[in-house]
């Protein structure tokens, strides 16, 4: 399968190397002293599943130089989707699929508009990874996995290859018979446990064993699922049950992406995240008053970042 990877980060870096290994032709677009190291040294990949490295790999800053492929894996920050589905249109042939792999629920909604629901899945990832070095992912934590389907969940032919692409790849992936569900549950986790992470600055192994911040983090899942179900979105009770139980699960040292950002002073995807709920759930006459909060009190060290 001949696969570009658009933002080289953990996810898409990951990913994206474990595709290469696997024998696919796969094209790293990346930028700086990222792409630099990936065009002397290969992409290397450190991971508690086991060490990679893709040498030679094909890296390019420059989209239009690789023409049309299968699949385009996104794995740029949720603020960058609309201007990444730009530059992507010269990567497009016409059963060309782009899969974001980012957090957030509106992503493919993004991708749709630019590209065109024909060219858009809806997907998401469960992975801590992020770039250690230039040219170095570390994957540090969960069992790596992709979950993707058609926007209309039916069992294309390009999802059924996506799927045996991945599985030959070693790498856990499932076609979702509802991806909005999907999606959504994987929102109940991120958004929970990047914003309480991040007013708390600790890691998932802390705030999960106290009981005012476990309680907080079952207050941030039960909103999300009143503004889930506020939008049509079959997404059951039982998930904030099944969230806490992954969470409990999870390495005591885990931090998430938004969390790590925010605590590092970089912009981060507050507004797609807890930012997000609160617009969709006044939209939807749902009250979200824990996201409100979280949101606002984070609010002003993202504007710093972002300035």
């Amino acid at each position: 399968m001949r696969i570009a990877v658009l933002g080289v980060g953990g996810v898409g870096g990951y990913f994206g190397g474990r595709l290469a290994a696997a024998g696919n032709d796969v094209y790293f677009i990346a930028r700086g002293a990222h792409l630099q190291a990936i065009r002397a040294h290969g992409l290397r990949i450190e991971s508690i599943n086991g060490d990679a490295t893709i040498q030679p790999a094909q890296a390019s800053d420059n989209p239009a130089a690789i023409g049309p492929v299968d699949l385009v894996l996104l794995g740029v920050k949720s603020w960058q989707v609309a201007q990444a589905a730009e530059s992507a249109r010269s990567l497009l042939g016409p059963q060309t699929a782009v899969l974001p792999l980012l957090n957030g629920v509106e992503a493919a909604l993004i991708l749709s508009d630019v590209l065109g629901p024909q060219h858009t899945l809806g997907g998401l990832c469960k992975i801590i990874a992020y770039i250690a070095a230039p040219g170095l992912i570390r994957h540090t934590g969960i069992a790596p996995s992709v979950t993707f389907g058609e926007l209309d969940n039916t069992r294309s032919a390009r999802v059924e290859a996506i799927l045996a692409a991945f599985t030959q790849a070693g790498v856990g992936a499932e076609i979702a018979p509802d991806i909005q569900r999907a999606i959504w549950e994987k929102f109940l986790l991120i958004v929970t446990w990047s914003g309480i992470g991040a007013i708390t600055r600790a890691p998932i192994g802390v705030w999960r064993s106290l009981p005012g911040t476990r309680a907080m983090a079952e207050q941030s899942m039960r909103e999300a699922l009143a503004v889930a179900h506020a939008h049509g979105v079959n997404l059951p009770d039982s998930a904030v049950e099944a969230t806490l139980k992954f969470i409990d699960g999870v390495q005591a040292g885990g931090t998430a992406s938004m969390q790590r950002d925010i605590m590092e002073g970089r912009p981060s995807e507050l507004e797609a995240q807890n930012g997000a709920l609160v617009r969709l759930g006044a939209g939807a006459g749902v009250d979200t008053p824990l996201h409100r909060f979280i949101y606002n009190s984070l609010l002003p060290q993202e504007q710093a970042a972002r300035s």
